[in-house]
């Protein structure tokens, strides 16, 4: 714990040296930290997928530099400190866990996550949607969502329920798209079976965005296989046929 401690407030300190002598920590804003911010998730993210522990470890170093980052500018404006921010956190956790810091009494994780959402209506919140931030990806935005309602109880009962609500989706689909309707109908019906795709992934453990990701990888591993192939045969990949592609794919999938 010392260590722990110890180091942190180092890394304060070295936080408010920097914004004393160095020229480009002193120009950043929240603004200008803001797309930086969101890339060091993204990479957290990857060194996750990957089940890199040393990448994960480095990118929770630079993600909690931005959080320093950010609590110096705020008390460099008087509007909070690290201690606030702290602060707020630790009093959110006890409030929002009855079951551990007070007297409530849960059955599982299912019950946890409702009293979170009666606790946070609790807190003065309209909806309970209001806590899914507008600038997220559409899949996870799609996944919080899901999550959210399930809190308060609008949800499913079984799973095949679900499969049977992406099947009516795809058929409806397939109807706009036999029909030729206007392509805002057809985006209409898509995001419709990607939605009930999601919900079903919920139902069975998966996490959409992580699936996706992941077959993104596996994609682009796989083509880059037939990138190589072509070139040790001498070949450019816009001279080879679709059949001649597709063998090579398949020995990448075997690769």
């Amino acid at each position: 714990m010392e260590k722990k401690l110890a180091e942190f407030r180092r890394l304060i300190e070295i936080m408010d040296r920097l914004r004393l002598e160095c020229p480009w920590d002193q120009k950043q804003t929240n603004e200008t930290l803001r797309y930086l911010t969101i890339e060091e998730m993204y990479e957290l993210g990857d060194a996750v997928l990957e089940k890199d522990d040393d990448g994960i470890m480095r990118e929770l170093g630079d993600l909690m530099l931005h959080i320093v980052f950010y609590a110096k500018i705020g008390e460099e404006k008087n509007a909070f400190n690290m201690g606030d921010v702290l602060a707020s956190i630790n009093e959110k956790l006890i409030r929002r866990h009855p079951h551990v810091f007070g007297d409530t009494t849960v059955t599982g994780e299912d019950e946890v996550k409702a009293n979170w959402e009666k606790i946070k209506m609790g807190e003065g919140r309209k909806s309970v949607l209001e806590g899914v931030p507008a600038g997220l990806p559409a899949m996870v935005k799609a996944f919080r969502i899901q999550e959210k309602v399930k809190g308060v109880g609008f949800e499913w009962e079984e799973t095949d329920q679900v499969w049977d609500k992406v099947k009516e989706e795809l058929n409806e689909l397939e109807v706009e798209v036999n029909s030729k309707s206007a392509l805002d109908k057809i985006e209409d019906e898509f995001g419709d079976v990607l939605f009930s795709l999601v919900n079903y992934a919920r139902f069975i453990g998966v996490n959409p965005e992580n699936a996706l990701e992941r077959t993104n990888k596996k994609f682009i591993q796989r083509f880059k296989f037939i990138e190589e192939t072509a070139t040790d045969m001498g070949k450019s990949l816009n001279d080879m046929s679709l059949a001649e592609m597709d063998a090579i794919w398949v020995k990448a999938k075997k690769h």
